[in-house]
């Protein structure tokens, strides 16, 4: 009996032995990034930019899962149903926490189905209008928009683009007739052509139209200038206080996945941030490295959310 007992102890002590071992060997395969967009875009560059630093770092391919649809939420939908082991990351962007509150059904739920791992890049947009655009600043455009009706292009219905507007719309008191159009490309075009009043871009789409005179900045959306273009003031500093609106990238898991798992990743992104290529790479987007804690930034998710709510609501926006 006594060698009975013994040997369940032993093997007990044995199978503990190697969780902890297995827990501290994280991670022992490849992990799937997966990303709701394109290859290609700058969503999708910013995602392959982090997973080959984490390659290198953590000895374990990480192979970025392109599910591009549905606003990315065809992806979000997929990663909330893996396995919570630490193998599955999900990229998400302020798209995400707009989608909460813009689509009456969504078969997942951004805070209850995730857990989050870090912030990890912010990319501002910019107020443009065409170069002979009678407003030359944002206080002649919020002016013109009291005083007539105008046209503003987004890249589409319910994208970062178009909910700056109606930021926008709702913190300045004014109209604007939204004109989607099929990304950011288009809505460029149409912007320069003279087609719509003003428009909101990304600051990779706007910032060579600016520099190359084809567009002209009236503001920057973000709460600080953006050192591309630093003479551009911020629409707070303009007239419209507390205006800040910035599409951001960050990385989440699926509820469940293992503290050890999180601290790993979180430390090994934030060490990528620090790098000086992936600086400059994700500069040349026009986008600032951010990192922090996975608390931090799951309170982040939690205020995007509830701001968003609060302009799809005003703007009746719901899909």
């Amino acid at each position: 009996m006594i060698k009975i007992i013994i040997s369940i102890t032993l093997l007990a002590a044995a199978a503990w032995a190697g969780s902890a071992m297995a827990a501290d060997a994280y991670p022992v395969k490849s992990i799937r990034f997966l990303v709701g967009y394109a290859p290609g875009g700058g969503t999708d560059t910013m995602a392959r930019t982090v997973a080959a630093k984490l390659t290198d770092s953590l000895g374990q391919q990480v192979i970025v899962d392109n599910r591009p649809g549905a606003n990315a939420n065809i992806a979000a939908e997929i990663a909330s149903k893996a396995t919570p082991d630490g193998y599955t990351v999900m990229f998400i962007s302020v798209s995400h926490a707009i989608s909460r509150s813009l689509y009456k059904k969504l078969n997942y739920d951004l805070v209850r189905d995730f857990s989050p791992l870090i912030n990890i890049s912010s990319v501002p947009m910019f107020m443009v209008v065409p170069p002979s655009s009678a407003p030359k600043s944002v206080a002649d455009l919020l002016a013109l928009a009291k005083s007539k009706s105008i046209n503003y292009a987004s890249s589409g219905g319910g994208s970062p683009e178009h909910i700056a507007a109606e930021l926008l719309k709702s913190m300045a008191k004014i109209n604007m007739t939204h004109v989607p159009y099929k990304g950011g490309a288009p809505s460029a075009v149409a912007l320069i052509s003279g087609e719509v009043q003003v428009g909101f871009n990304t600051a990779p789409v706007a910032v060579p139209h600016i520099k190359n005179g084809r567009m002209r900045a009236l503001a920057v959306t973000s709460a600080k200038r953006n050192p591309a273009l630093p003479d551009v003031p911020t629409v707070a500093e303009s007239g419209v206080a507390g205006y800040d609106m910035i599409n951001w990238y960050g990385a989440v898991v699926p509820t469940g996945t293992s503290a050890a798992a999180i601290s790993r990743l979180n430390a090994d992104i934030n060490k990528a941030l620090q790098l000086p290529d992936v600086r400059q790479r994700l500069g040349s987007l026009g986008a600032d490295p951010l990192g922090g804690s996975s608390a931090s930034f799951g309170a982040y998710i939690k205020s995007e959310i509830s701001k968003y709510a609060k302009v799809v609501r005003e703007g009746n926006l719901q899909q």
